[in-house]
């Protein structure tokens, strides 16, 4: 493949990304920071972002359904030839997602899926223009493991979201934090980093050559 650019990300793929970091961000902040002694109204600020990740999660559902994106995603045996050149093997090349992507999206599809749940639950028990709260709806002994699962999902994502910003600014991952912010990656890097009898891209188009 010649390409100077491939396409990695579509837009609508990058504008969930986004959408979902940045909600994300603000539940943490909002429902860790008080507990931490930062004191502000941050009840309807939590519950909002909520919903707005609970869209997006929704969007991405439909989104991957109707464009069969999912198998690029699924676990593969090629995973396990990355995961043992880890310990010394040959080094594979992977299609689009390598198995450390995979495995990030995997933990924070479940981390998002168990705090979406939960904190859907919990909004029987906030005042919201829809309805009025109801405390009461579920008894104490359930609503405390609906408690145990949101928060222990919230601490994971603060170990996940620091992972994945790490290893997004390392420098020879730039590349795919380009990709996410602009849609595309070189094609040396594409060359370099991905098997193409794995992942074919299409080619990205040259927004110098465009303007003419």
């Amino acid at each position: 493949m010649s390409q100077d650019r491939v396409i990695r990300h579509r837009a609508a793929d990058r504008l969930f990304h986004w959408i979902m970091a940045a909600s994300v961000l603000m539940l943490l902040g909002t429902g860790l920071l008080p507990a931490l002694g930062v004191r502000f109204d941050w009840v309807a600020l939590h519950w909002i972002s909520g919903l707005v990740l609970v869209a997006a999660i929704l969007f991405h559902i439909v989104r991957i359904a109707a464009w069969s994106k999912l198998r690029t995603m699924l676990p593969a045996r090629r995973d396990l030839e990355e995961i043992r050149a880890a310990f010394g093997a040959p080094p594979v090349k992977p299609g689009k997602y390598s198995a450390a992507q995979k495995a990030m999206h995997y933990v924070a599809s479940l981390l998002s899926l168990a705090a979406a749940a939960t904190g859907l639950l919990m909004m029987v028990k906030v005042d919201t223009p829809w309805w009025k709260r109801n405390p009461y709806w579920l008894d104490a002994t359930t609503w405390g493991g609906i408690y145990v699962v949101h928060g222990f999902a919230a601490l994971c994502f603060v170990s996940v979201v620091m992972l994945h910003v790490y290893f997004a600014l390392r420098p020879e991952k730039r590349a795919y934090l380009r990709a996410m912010l602009l849609g595309w990656m070189s094609g040396g890097d594409y060359r370099a980093q991905h098997d193409a009898s794995l992942w074919t891209p299409e080619s990205a188009p040259d927004p110098v050559k465009g303007r003419h």
